[in-house]
Order: C-alpha cells, then sequence, then structure tokens
C-alpha cells in the first residue's frame, strides 16, 4: 500500500473489508446456524457481496495495480466452491419421449390482499399454470377460493391451516398420487408435504417445502424504518427455525426408498447451510439447464434466487426455466425431466 494515493488506500481498506466479509460467508453454509444464526444472514448478500468484489477487481485492473489479487482470488474461491453466481452457458432444451415437467411457484395467496394493485391477478397465475402446462404443480402459500380452477390436474394433495384464510402447500398432478402426507414444524404455519406419484411403473416422490420467511420488507424505504435490533432478532430466530425445520425433513426424508423431487421456497440463498444440507447429493435443476442469475424472488436490488428444485441420480434434467412473470414476489420456475434408462 506504500504506493498508492491516499484515496486508493481507502479504496483498499473498504476492499479488505469486503473481501473479508464474501471470505466470512463461504464458511457459513457448512456451520449449523444455531452456532452463528445472526452471521449466517451474510448468506443471502452472497451475490451483492460477490459483485463488489468484482468492482473491486476492475477497479484495480483498470489502474494496473496487483491489488486486484485480493478481490480475485476470493472471487475464485467462491467459484470453485459453489459455482458461478451467473450462468453463462445457455438452457438446455432436450427432446426425450420420456419427459415430463415439474412446476414451482409460490403464488403469494393468489394476491388475495392485493399487494399488487392489479385486477384478476389470480386469474392471470391460473392461465399461466395452464399455457406452460406442467405435468407436476408444487404450489406455496396456496389459498383456494371459487376463482382458481386447476381442474386440468387430476389429482392433488392440499395441506391446509387458518381459521378464516385457509392457505398452505400445495401438490398437483396429472400422475396419479398414491400416497401423501405432511410434515409438521413446530411454533408455525409453515410445513413440507410430499406426495407419490407413479409414472408408468415407477413411483417418485415429490416434496413441496416452505421454510420459515425471514419478514423482510424487499422495498428497502420500509428496510430503514425498522429498527435493527428487532429486524437481527428476528433474522436470528428465523434461522434456528429453518434449521430446526431442516432436521425434521431429513429425518422424513431418510425414511423414502422412491426416486425424489424436492421443490420449495427455502427462504435462503444457495450459499446457505439450508441450500447444502437439503440439496446433499442431489442435482439442482437449474445448475443443470438453467441460466442466468436465476432470480426467484422479486427484490429489486440484486437477483435472490430462494426457490429451488432438487432432484436424485434417476433423473436427466432435460430443460429448466424460471419465469418473468410478475404475479406474485416470487417467480415461477419449471424443470423438464426424463427418467433414466434402467
Amino acid at each position: 500500500m506504500r504506493n498508492l494515493h491516499f484515496f486508493d488506500k481507502i479504496i483498499y481498506v473498504f476492499n479488505a473489508i469486503a473481501a473479508t466479509v464474501l471470505l466470512l460467508s463461504f464458511i457459513l453454509p457448512f456451520l449449523p446456524p444455531k452456532t452463528f444464526s445472526l452471521l449466517s444472514v451474510l448468506s443471502l448478500g452472497v451475490p451483492f457481496l460477490t459483485l463488489v468484489n468484482v468492482l473491486f477487481f476492475l477497479y484495480w485492473l483498470l489502474k494496473l495495480k496487483r491489488q486486484l489479487i485480493l478481490s480475485l482470488v476470493v472471487v475464485t474461491i467462491g467459484y470453485v466452491s459453489f459455482g458461478s453466481l451467473y450462468k453463462f452457458s445457455a438452457s438446455k432444451n432436450i427432446k426425450h419421449p420420456e419427459n415430463f415437467k415439474v412446476m414451482n411457484y409460490n403464488v403469494r395467496l393468489f394476491n388475495l390482499y392485493d399487494w399488487i394493485p392489479e385486477k384478476s391477478v389470480e386469474t392471470k397465475i391460473i392461465d399461466f399454470i395452464k399455457t406452460e402446462s406442467p405435468d407436476v404443480l408444487a404450489i406455496q402459500e396456496y389459498h383456494p377460493n371459487s376463482n382458481i380452477d386447476l381442474s386440468s390436474f387430476k389429482y392433488k394433495f392440499e395441506k391446509l391451516a387458518g381459521k378464516k384464510i385457509k392457505n398452505g402447500q400445495a401438490i398437483f398432478s396429472k400422475f396419479p398420487i398414491v400416497n401423501s402426507g405432511s410434515i409438521e414444524f413446530p411454533n408455525t404455519s409453515n410445513n413440507a408435504i410430499f406426495a407419490d406419484i407413479v409414472k408408468k411403473k415407477d413411483t417418485i416422490r415429490v416434496y413441496n417445502i416452505h421454510f420459515e420467511s425471514l419478514r423482510i420488507d424487499p422495498r428497502i424505504e420500509n428496510l430503514n424504518k425498522e429498527e435493527s435490533e428487532r429486524l437481527f432478532k428476528r433474522i436470528e430466530k428465523t434461522f434456528e427455525m429453518q434449521q430446526l425445520q431442516t432436521e425434521l425433513f431429513l429425518i422424513h426424508k431418510k425414511q423414502s426408498t422412491y426416486k425424489m423431487i424436492i421443490c420449495g421456497d427455502f427462504n435462503n440463498s444457495a450459499f446457505s447451510y439450508v441450500y447444502r444440507t437439503i440439496k446433499g447429493d442431489l442435482n439442482d435443476a437449474f445448475q443443470e439447464a438453467g441460466n442466468g442469475f436465476g432470480r426467484t424472488y422479486d427484490f429489486k436490488f440484486f437477483p435472490v434466487r430462494i426457490d429451488f428444485m432438487f432432484v436424485d441420480q434417476a433423473f436427466e434434467v432435460n430443460g429448466f426455466k424460471t419465469y418473468n412473470v410478475f404475479n406474485s414476489d416470487h417467480f415461477p420456475i419449471m424443470a423438464t425431466l426424463a427418467l433414466k434408462e434402467e
């Protein structure tokens, strides 16, 4: 730093802080949130922290300064450990006679409380689903009402709660459902459900998970109004609850011998303990066949991917798409799958 001007020395101090925080965030997915629950929030900021470090790298590159090495090394560590934040390869679109489509969608109660100031949002969501025509549909924050017509799916399983406003998770299928159930999470309305569907001679278990929400308003002006101490305490509690919910889910999952598809709104990022633990040796359908940032949540400051679809090794992922459909605070995702020949 001796050869740097005063302004560049200040820039490098901020660069070192950003690089250190990003490096720390790479460690957190391997630590249970109950151990460092408050620090776990850094996992949500990995896309932003990565972008900041890339900008620092470009700054030093343009000035031909060796200080570029710091951010370059940290970003490289992240790439080797977790893969690229942005997928540059084109989406797969492999045609196969045994292809079937699985969609995941948090519909936010079909806009029950008019978060989106438009008419007939629930009808737009249903029309979109009918147009894309998935064979299996996993919905979080599902709220049945007279305007919701999903009769194109012959089979369904839903688990609802609430006295006045019934809501919960649902799985719809064009294939027969032969078994279904729910994994109850304590002290919350969130849960995970499953349905065993039969496709020809194969039984496939489909999970639909909705983990505890951070309940952070994505509009920055509202974030500034909340007392930071209360916000941090709530985040800390939420990450602890997510760990417990993950543990309960894994106990249930371990008991199944079927081929498996896991869908859901994890309310956490791909750089989190929850993601790493649930994924295990499964394949992330976005990583296998998607492209771009894979943004699934409407946060205007940087892309956030918190809705996932994992499949086990029995499946080929022949396509994946994230839709820019603004009928909820989440964007739907859909994977095109085919069972591998045995």
